[in-house]
């Protein structure tokens, strides 16, 4: 039996590292629309999640790093409305490593006015978007086991579930 009004699901899929230095300190990126944020986007066509998280890291920050273990998946469970000729923003799926910078020159880019290492006890009183920060909690909170987030983001900020895993 075929199904003719059956759509295949769609998913934006993005990595993202917390990126360490020697001085143990963090390396935000400030964005244009979203403020401080710590690296990463979406994983293009064809592109595994952790080249793409080197990537993006290179990319927004200049920073060259190892990615390391997995300590974070983030589901925004919820389409929204479109733009610049996109009709709909699919659900998305974040996954974040713990990185280790390893080179490069840290810098801004196209996507950020500025790129900074900052100490770890920093970092919560310079982001400002709900999902980072609970993600950026998550970092925290590691011990070895991954969390589990899902939340929406509109009409407000809200944490669905978050459990170990």
């Amino acid at each position: 039996m075929e199904n003719e009004s059956w759509i295949m699901p769609t998913h934006i899929v993005a990595g993202a590292g917390v990126v360490t230095n020697e001085k143990d300190e963090v390396l935000l990126v400030k964005t244009y629309n979203s403020g401080w944020v710590f690296p990463g986007g979406q994983v293009e066509v064809g592109e595994n999640v952790i080249d793409a998280v080197k990537r993006e890291i290179m990319e927004e920050a200049g920073v060259e790093v190892t990615v390391g273990e997995l300590f974070c998946i983030a589901s925004n469970t919820k389409k929204y409305p479109g733009y610049n000729g996109v009709k709909e923003i699919p659900t998305k799926v974040m996954l974040d490593f713990i990185c280790r910078a390893v080179g490069g020159t840290l810098r801004a880019s196209d996507e950020n006015s500025e790129s900074k290492f900052v100490p770890k006890e920093e970092v919560l009183s310079l982001i400002q978007t709900p999902v980072v920060v609970e993600r950026y909690k998550a970092y925290l909170e590691y011990t070895g086991r991954p969390i589990y987030m899902e939340y929406v983001t509109k009409p407000i900020f809200e944490m669905k579930l978050k459990r170990m895993i």
